[in-house]
């Protein structure tokens, strides 16, 4: 059966939340995809980005719109620029990016399956779209909690200077 209609989302519609000191924008959940995949809307800014991390059961892609990130992973190191795309595959890679420059990136996420979403939700703060929260040094509590969320779900958090050895 077709259905009967299709879902648009105006420019700054969906749910922002600040995580780590980004601002991500919940485009597509997998609720709304029956779990096959969620597009992520990201800004990082300068000094912003996730550290190392992996999922084992979740292939993750990144199309930067704009500014830049530097992608690291156990293998390479890679600075992705305005129009450049990264792909991380199912397995685990261990990576991280950060944005080293000085203005905000921009970059569009899609996860497959879905369910990354989940976890920004569970320990982002909401936010009005496009603001930043500052950037601040979890606690060892806050720590803790962060990372007993990312095992629940896929994903397995590493010290913040595991890539630059």
């Amino acid at each position: 059966m077709r259905p009967t209609s299709i879902r648009t989302l105006a420019a700054q519609a969906g749910p922002s939340l600040s995580v780590v000191g980004d601002t991500y924008r919940i485009v597509t959940s997998g609720e709304q995809t029956s779990g096959a995949y969620a597009i992520i809307d990201m800004l990082v800014p300068p000094g912003g980005g996730p550290g190392p991390h992996a999922h084992t059961d979740i292939q993750e892609a990144f199309y930067v719109i704009a500014g830049e990130v530097v992608v690291r992973s156990e293998t390479q190191t890679y600075t992705a620029r305005q129009g450049d795309f990264v792909d991380i595959p199912k397995g685990g890679a261990v990576h991280s990016f950060t944005n080293e420059s000085d203005a905000v990136a921009h970059l569009l996420c899609v996860v497959v399956p879905a369910g990354l979403e989940k976890l920004f939700e569970e320990i982002g703060q909401p936010v009005a779209a496009g603001e930043f929260l500052p950037q601040q040094e979890p606690t060892p509590s806050q720590l803790q909690q962060m990372q007993a969320a990312a095992e629940r779900h896929g994903q397995e958090l590493f010290p913040p200077d595991y890539l630059k050895k």
